[in-house]
């Protein structure tokens, strides 16, 4: 390339980057105030200088990133100028020579201190912890001082899922995964809808392509029929509407691709058997003191022309969600016997559903049940953040309890409306009006009977905690909370509790290990903790301080350890040692030499180097796309990248994971196929036939029942050489008479 070729693309860049801060400026105009242009300006400037020799996966200069994270912030959250100013500088201390106090000595505390909640930590984490899960509790912990680094956190990870394609294949899964699992639910959780929609979509196009490439073609496909369907139902309704002299939008939408999958696998139907592929949405314009009476008149039009179905009613408008969410949602028969589902909502309950919290701050003046709702439950989520010193891991599922979808609506005693997690018991609803009434509840009257603390409270349901100075919390009450305000308080008072049982164990577990020539050490209490299943050290000592273990299990643990250490120095394998892949990626490249895919695990040649088994959770094949998850103690776990555990092994154990594919070498792997059909006189014989003469196939097993009704219900174990083999003999199968249905499962489930 020479110099004046470099000098055009160098000074394009420079125009683009300009004309993109220039949207950005003209899209935050509207709510600007006096210094706010010339702070963002600095912001901007500095970023674009910090990162002027940076360059993203896609090639691009890396400053087209933040400010494509500012424009996020600001037209689909809705954030302001500090919000701008923080995204457009959210990489600079992580990823250049500034500092935070430098940000700080330039923009402020309240800047500085958001940037650091962005900023992921630096360092070497303790043997067992992932950097994933500490950095997101390092993320959610500056929830407690200002909710704008959870929303500028969402941007970032939006904009990054929208540029996915530059990134490898092994990062792809990791990024989606830890989306799907952790920012999907906190988008939404915060009234986020459109962009939980986007992250969930985005995420199943990169973990399912193919999926995803099929439900798009078929929405595509129906497109043209669909609009024309909404046409026609909406029609009579805005007549009516208009005819009220109501001022209104009306939209049609077709549910999100992610949504249909989840139809698609959890109710076992086709694309096109599922009736709800779409939804009607009725915006009216109004004042405060008007919509909620406006809403339901324009419900009522909606039910004078279609027959509703009185199951599918939700109140939202009454009792909002508690992330804000307001709406009416009812399904209706249409004129040709479709189910649609409508809702109705006014300009500011749409607006609150798609931008969430921060639509929810715009409106905090109409002293709405939005804010009480959303408060409440930022108040809570940082109550339990600012008590919570557990394991990061276990800090992530806790917070994870937090992100609930359903709700179940319940009342005080003097009528007072409560709000909690599907399922809640009532020793939920006991933590929920305060820790102290928790801790000493004896039971309850649920409308005017008495039930037990466990009883699973339903809507509506009026309840009255009784308390006594004589009750405490009990391990067992774990068993049945299910909200993390009572999990965590029921923890924290066990934990005060079993001191004396936890200090008890460490002196007998620490006597035991003397006798048999060991110190008790952090690595050594590792070891334990993995062996014995516990959650953490203290878990490890209470279990033996309690008597659940004895201090005799020490020395199975010992035999089983120096068994292991003896089979691992027999196969010179590292597996059992590591901290992490890098050992494992570092020892693959030695191995490998100067081969382009040194750095991955060739299943079937690198048997004799490192200790890996295929795992039972999801039984991969040849032809399964893979990866490989370094455990602790029982060497390199192979799992298909769709097991139902990749999702969190790839989003909070992500420095655990290494590339892996299937070698040319391997001859057979064990599958399970399921197969279905009218059950006749010889149709066994047809599909073992098929199985062994046709395809040369061994069988291991096979497992044949009918039901009164003449269905044939037909699980096999059989051996393939890969995924391909293994869907040539499915779609032979689905050939034999009788037979509708063939489909691959998990051969452990037999």
């Amino acid at each position: 390339m020479s110099t004046v070729e470099l000098t055009i693309d160098l000074e394009a860049e420079r125009q683009e980057i300009l004309k993109r801060y220039r949207k950005l400026l003209r899209t935050a105009k509207p709510f600007l105030k006096d210094n706010d242009a010339k702070l963002i300006k600095k912001a901007f400037t500095l970023a674009a200088d910090a990162h002027k020799d940076m360059r993203r996966k896609t090639g691009e200069p890396y400053i087209y990133h933040p400010i494509a994270v500012a424009q996020i912030c600001v037209e689909e959250i809705g954030l302001g100028t500090t919000a701008i100013i923080c995204a457009l500088m959210h990489d600079v201390v992580e990823d250049t020579s500034y500092t935070l106090d430098d940000i700080e000595n330039l923009f402020g505390p309240k800047v500085a201190k958001i940037i650091d909640g962005l900023t992921k930590i630096a360092g070497i984490f303790e043997q067992g912890a992932s950097a994933q899960a500490e950095n997101f509790r390092k993320l959610l912990l500056t929830l407690s001082e200002d909710v704008r680094v959870i929303l500028i956190k969402l941007a970032d990870r939006l904009h990054n899922m929208r540029t996915l394609s530059s990134m490898s294949r092994d990062k792809q899964l990791k990024i989606a995964s830890e989306t799907t699992y952790l920012y999907a639910p906190l988008a939404h959780r915060l009234g986020l809808y459109t962009i939980k929609t986007e992250l969930e979509d985005l995420y199943l196009k990169y973990a399912e392509p193919k999926i995803y490439k099929e439900i798009a073609a078929k929405l595509k496909s129906t497109k043209t029929r669909r609009q024309q369907f909404i046409r026609e139902f909406v029609r009579p309704i805005e007549r009516d509407l208009k005819a009220e002299g109501m001022h209104f939008t009306v939209k049609g939408r077709p549910k999100s691709i992610h949504s249909i999958w989840n139809k698609i696998k959890n109710q076992g139907k086709s694309f096109e058997e599922i009736y709800d592929l779409f939804a009607i949405r009725v915006i009216i314009d109004s004042t405060p003191d008007l919509e909620k009476a406006l809403c339901w008149r324009a419900y009522s039009i909606v039910t004078d022309h279609y027959r509703p179905n009185p199951e599918r009613l939700r109140d939202w408008i009454s009792n909002p969600r508690a992330n804000g969410y307001e709406s009416l949602h009812t399904t209706v028969m249409s004129s040709s016997g479709q189910w649609v589902e409508v809702q109705v909502r006014s300009r500011r309950m749409d607006e609150i559903a798609e931008k969430g919290y921060a639509a929810h701050w715009k409106y905090k003046g109409n002293n709405t049940n939005v804010n009480e709702g959303i408060d409440a439950w930022l108040n809570q989520v940082r109550e339990v953040l600012e008590h919570n010193d557990s394991s990061a891991i276990e800090f992530i599922n806790d917070f994870r309890g937090h992100l609930f979808q359903d709700e179940v609506f319940v009342f005080t005693p003097k009528g007072d409306l409560k709000v909690l997690q599907a399922g809640s018991t009532a020793l939920d609803f006991a933590y929920s009006i305060h820790s102290h009434i928790g801790s000493h509840c004896l039971g309850a009257k649920v409308n005017g009977k008495l039930v037990e603390i466990s009883h699973v409270l339903k809507n509506g349901d009026q309840v009255e905690i009784l308390t006594s100075t004589k009750q405490s919390p009990r391990e067992d009450w774990l068993k049945f909370v299910i909200t993390t305000k009572a999990r965590a308080n029921i923890k924290e008072a066990l934990k005060e509790i079993n001191r004396q049982h936890v200090t008890e164990g460490r002196e007998l577990v620490a006597k035991k290990l003397k006798n048999l020539g060991i110190e008790l050490s952090f690595d050594i209490t590792n070891q334990l903790r993995a062996y014995f299943n516990a959650r953490d050290p203290n878990d490890l000592y209470y279990r033996f301080g309690k008597g659940y273990l004895g201090v005799e299990e020490i020395k199975r643990w010992k035999a089983a350890r120096d068994a292991h250490k003896r089979a691992q120095e027999a196969k010179n394998t590292l597996a059992g040692n590591i901290e992490d892949s890098k050992s494992i990626v570092k020892e693959l490249k030695r191995v490998h030499g100067d081969r382009p895919d040194s750095d991955m695990l060739l299943i079937g040649e690198d048997m004799d180097k490192f200790d890996y088994t295929l795992s039972a959770c999801c039984n991969p094949i040849p032809g399964d796309e893979v990866f490989g998850f370094v455990t602790v103690n029982e060497g390199i776990k192979i799992h298909k990248t769709t097991c139902k555990n990749a999702r969190e092994l790839l989003s909070t154990h992500g420095n655990r994971v290494i590339k892996a594919k299937w070698s040319s070498q391997l001859v057979a792997f064990l599958a399970g196929i399921r197969i279905k059909g009218t059950d006749r006189v010889g149709l066994v014989n047809d599909v073992t036939k098929v199985i062994s003469k046709e395809h040369k196939v061994n069988m291991r097993s096979i497992i044949v029942d009918t039901n009164e009704g003449g269905i044939f219900d037909g699980k096999i174990k059989l051996y393939v050489h890969d995924t391909e083999h293994l869907n040539t003999l499915i779609s032979k199968l689905k050939k034999v008479k009788g037979v509708f249905e063939v489909l691959r499962f998990e051969y452990s489930e037999v």
